[in-house]
Formats: C-alpha cells, structure tokens, sequence
C-alpha cells in the first residue's frame, strides 16, 4: 500500500505539476509540500494547520482528501505533538483559584503567561478581588493594580501573537519563483506573468478593449485579463501556447518586433480566430 507522501507525489507528477506551482496555486509553502511528499509532517505548526495543508493540497491534486486526512491521522502523529503539551509561544495559561484562609501549596503550571491569582482573607495585600463585609453593613472591593497590569501586558502580548501567527500563516504559501513572477502592476482581475532577463518574450497588444488568457501547453496561466486600447502586455515565450480572445480583430500578437493578426488561414478572407496556438520558439 502506497504511503501519504507516495500518493500525493504520485498524483502532482501524473499532473505535471511542480512544486513551485503547487505551492503558488495552493498558498502553502514549498518546503511544506516537499516534507508531506517525504511523509515528514512535524513542520512546526499546530496541529490544525498540518491536517488542514494536507486536505487543501489534496483537494487541489483531485484525490480524496478525506481519505488522506484519515490515514494521517491514523499515524497517531498529531497525538504524540499533544502528548507534549501545548506550544508555549501559542497559549498562555491564567488560573483563578480560591482557597480557604490558610491556603494549600500551589501547583506549578509549565509555563503561565500571567502568575496565578489567589483569592485570602484580608489583610492579605495581593487579593485582587476579596469581599469583605464591614461592622456597619457596608462593602468594599479592594484591587492589586500592579497585578492587574501584570494580567493587562500578558493578554496584549498573546494577541499581538495570535495576530503574527494568523500573518505568517498567510503568506506562508508563497514561495519564491526562479524563472517567473507575477507582477506586482497588476489589477485584482489580472493575472500577468513576467518574463526573466534572457528569457524571450510575445508582447500582447490590444487595438480597442479585448478579454485575453494565454496558457502554457500544460495549462499554466501566463495571462489573464483585460486591455484596453494602446495597452501592452509582454509575457514569456518559451513554450508552445494557447491564446483566447473574445474580439479577435483588437489583439495584436508582437514578436520579435513584428505584430500578427490572429486571422484564420483556411478561412475567408478576414476571418479572425478568437483561439489561436503559436509555436514555441525555434
């Protein structure tokens, strides 16, 4: 029976996918990947994340993610991480305890964020919140502030670092690319891969408004948007590619220096094919 890591890798290559890819179409790290497809798993990350990573790469790879997830857990790993405790740096721990007037010994937690709050009789000077009744019927509330700040700088702390944790989680998943990158101009709807230095390239060029996608022989995007007239869009061309286009006759294909038409040429005289294949470069 194949492992976890077998059948992911088995299911990314059977696609043509590489890494690089996976990682830039899923959000999860490259190295995260690589490790799941080694059946490695301990990647430093709470356990919720490491089970969902897992699905998400799965699902994207068109395998039964439940299944996966199941036999993950059926390695008893996510267990073993819990039976350590939990990671200090995530989770802070604040107890409130009352005791009677002679307090027993307090059991040291591992690693409290704030100290522990113990509840006395009066006179005791570090009670943050004790009820004492008075001889004529009246209350009083008598409050440690300095222990209060104590609390007050431990709370901020931990949600300053559930913030961090939630950022670095999010950006995780880009890993840096060493042929393309997107570009950083590009609208929200746009999707625009940029050529390298040395790398050739085929310029887009839009006569009036006109939608373009243009991909790779294995379906990889290299653009995807919309230009207006005058707009230009240089891509790379390395490999054979697909070009669509809603309004043919506004898309001028330049390479080289020279612009073409995308006109059918078993077709009428004018005739404009809205999907067009150019050959890769000689």
């Amino acid at each position: 029976m194949q492992s976890i890591g077998e059948r992911l890798e088995e299911a990314r290559k059977r696609k043509g996918i590489s890494i690089r890819e996976a990682a830039e179409a899923t959000k999860i790290r490259g190295d995260y990947l690589h490790k799941f497809e080694s059946n490695q798993f301990d990647i430093k990350l709470p356990e919720i994340y490491v089970r969902g990573f897992i699905r998400t790469y799965a699902n994207y790879l068109k395998i039964p993610a439940d299944k996966i997830v199941s036999d993950y857990n059926g390695l008893g790993l996510g267990d073993a991480r819990n039976s350590r405790g939990i990671n200090r740096e995530v989770y802070g721990r604040m107890d409130l305890s009352v005791s009677a007037p002679k307090p027993e010994k307090e059991t040291k937690e591992p690693a409290p964020v704030a100290e522990p709050i113990e509840a006395i009789e009066p006179p005791a000077p570090r009670n943050p919140a004790t009820f004492v009744p008075k001889g004529d019927g009246r209350n009083s509330i008598s409050i440690d502030q300095g222990l209060l700040i104590k609390l007050g700088a431990a709370v901020v702390a931990l949600i300053v670092l559930i913030i961090l944790i939630f950022a670095f989680v999010g950006h995780s998943g880009k890993a840096p690319s060493s042929t393309t990158s997107i570009s950083s101009s590009a609208t929200p709807s746009e999707t625009w891969v940029h050529a390298q230095a040395n790398e050739s390239t085929l310029t887009l060029v839009a006569l009036d408004r006109v939608q373009i996608s243009v991909l790779t022989d294995t379906g990889r995007v290299l653009y995807q948007g919309t230009l207006t007239r005058g707009e230009r869009r240089a891509i790379p061309y390395t490999v054979k590619l697909q070009v669509n286009t809603d309004v043919p006759e506004n898309l001028r294909i330049n390479i080289g220096g020279q612009e073409f038409p995308l006109i059918d040429p078993k077709g009428p005289p004018g005739t404009y094919l809205k999907s067009a294949v150019i050959g890769a470069p000689k």
